[in-house]
């Protein structure tokens, strides 16, 4: 089975709330994790980790908090799993650099494998923060492109 790692699946939570409550509006770790019900140790470290990909500005002191780096539209889901997760492979020769898989002499799939990771890639990258953010059951980037 493939899944996002726990981190990953709250932090485009917390991005999406962000999202709802306003692309321009500022909050702080605690009103967040009073919000969405995650505890105030794991907001702020998910937080600080979207702050250092670049998906997030902060600002300190008294009346700080955080608020998105750009537009939702302009914030992919791709954006925020390679931020929480890092370079997406689904197989180790499908990623980026050297593949030290022993078998790749008689494999033959390192291309296919290559090829589902990178439309997996342009999948994520075409669902953007305001898409998750809509107040919809289905996501409208996805509705008739088989998902």
């Amino acid at each position: 089975m493939i899944r996002l790692g726990k981190l990953t699946d709250y932090g485009v939570g917390l991005m999406t709330r962000m999202a709802r409550d306003g692309a321009d509006e500022q909050t702080n770790a605690r009103d967040l994790s009073g919000r969405t019900g995650m505890p105030l140790p794991t907001v702020s470290k998910i937080l600080k980790l979207l702050c250092q990909g670049g998906l997030l500005e902060s600002r300190r002191g008294v009346g700080g908090g955080y608020t998105l780096a750009r537009h939702p539209r302009d914030i992919s889901l791709a954006d925020m799993v390679g931020v929480l997760e890092g370079p997406m492979a689904l197989t180790e020769c499908a990623g980026e650099g050297d593949c030290k898989c022993e078998y790749l002499a008689d494999c033959g799939l390192q291309r296919q494998w290559a090829g589902i990771n990178r439309r997996l890639q342009a999948t994520l990258a075409s669902v953007t923060l305001a898409d998750m953010a809509a107040e919809t059951d289905s996501c409208p980037t996805l509705e008739g492109k088989g998902a």
